[in-house]
């Protein structure tokens, strides 16, 4: 770390900057595309979900099911939105469901 932090900062300050100098993030939103995929979807979904794989903005998500796929398919746009909202941020822009 360049510079010195007072005495007074908060653990998660400090966790942020050190996320934040030796450039953590992405791999931070991996883990946290990938639990928030875990909680939204559920166990029907997660039963069948092979892989959730976040490559810059796009969410890539394997899947065992070929119905399943498309009827998820329909819903992209809500899925980037609620995977977002439990972040809170825009980390997902697309969704590619294989």
């Amino acid at each position: 770390m360049a510079k010195r932090l007072n005495n007074e900062s908060t653990i998660g300050a400090v966790l942020q900057q050190i996320i934040q100098v030796n450039k953590l993030q992405p791999g931070m939103d991996q883990i946290d595309v990938k639990e928030a995929w875990r909680q939204l979807m559920g166990n029907g979904v997660n039963t069948y979900t092979k892989n959730v794989v976040l490559k810059g903005s796009t969410l890539y998500v394997e899947l065992g099911s070929a119905v399943l796929r498309e009827e998820l398919s329909h819903g992209k746009s809500k899925i980037v939105k609620m995977i977002n909202e439990e972040l809170g941020r825009e980390v997902v822009k697309d969704v590619v469901l294989r």
